[in-house]
């Protein structure tokens, strides 16, 4: 039995895949692959991944489908969700934020700071997690109402 954290990395774009599974690899993390919000469910449902890094856009079933689907489940909603996008608006961001994801990653991203992002996540506690969602939410909601 492997004691190396599981990544679910979701994404329908084959480069990034790539990209995520050489870096998360040598980071030293195992790494699984959806390629569409399908596949997605089935592998965190059968796989039980430790973080999943889940891209927006995608085939059969979204992004936003594919986490509002895990944290409905209470088997999986524990699962914390980093969102990976280039959907850079204020309105993505609190959308992401609202429906329980742990961090949003903006594409492009450095490969380097992608192993930082899932190791503070998979390092912070539940409700800390729940404490810093709620204070970015504000924050982007101000911003958006100002």
């Amino acid at each position: 039995m492997s004691d190396r954290r599981k990544v679910l990395v979701v994404d329908d774009e084959p480069d990034v895949l790539l990209l995520c599974r050489v870096n998360l690899e040598f980071e030293g993390y195992e790494v699984i692959e959806a390629a569409d919000g399908e596949a997605a469910m089935e592998r965190v449902r059968e796989d039980r991944p430790d973080v999943v890094l889940l891209d927006v856009m995608m085939p059969k079933m979204d992004g936003w489908q594919v986490l509002e689907a895990i944290k409905g489940d209470e088997d999986i909603s524990c699962v914390p969700v980093v969102m990976l996008t280039a959907k850079v608006q204020d309105q993505d961001q609190i959308r992401g934020w609202s429906q329980g994801a742990a961090d949003y990653i903006t594409k492009p991203f450095s490969p380097l700071a992608l192993s930082q992002v899932l190791q503070d996540v998979l390092e912070t506690d539940p409700a800390e997690e729940e404490r810093r969602r709620t204070m970015i939410l504000e924050k982007l909601q101000l911003l958006q109402n100002s």
